[in-house]
């Protein structure tokens, strides 16, 4: 079962990546055009079912951005750990909304914490 849900995540992390790419793709075709001769390219950090992170394509990803590799651990942890912060304000904000607590707005409850993530 944990190859399954290895497999499970990376296909997930495939999807997500290719519609982040269609998102922005009129974005890098804009960049291509106004500086032709760079050369851009879109990196999708995406976290998993469940906030798992495929530790290889993240590794991958940081050393096409030329990140040294004694510190590609420490910006995974970080990332996972940013993960998790989303995922627990996510619980807060669900248990609030159920709970009927006067101070869950469900129209403006989206809140940035931090590194553009929002919930």
């Amino acid at each position: 079962m944990p190859g399954r849900v290895k497999r499970d995540n990376e296909d997930f992390i495939g999807v997500k990546e290719d519609e982040a790419n269609e998102q922005h793709k009129s974005i890098i075709e804009a960049l291509k055009a106004a500086a032709p001769e760079w050369m851009f390219e879109q990196i999708a950090f995406v976290a998993g079912r469940r906030g798992a992170v495929v530790e290889d394509g993240f590794h991958n990803k940081l050393e096409r951005l030329s990140v040294q590799g004694g510190k590609t651990d420490k910006i995974l942890v970080a990332h996972v750990q940013r993960i998790c912060k989303a995922h627990d304000t996510v619980i807060r904000s669900y248990y609030q909304q159920i709970r009927g607590s006067p101070e869950a707005d469900t129209t403006t409850s989206m809140e940035n914490i931090g590194e553009q993530v929002y919930v």
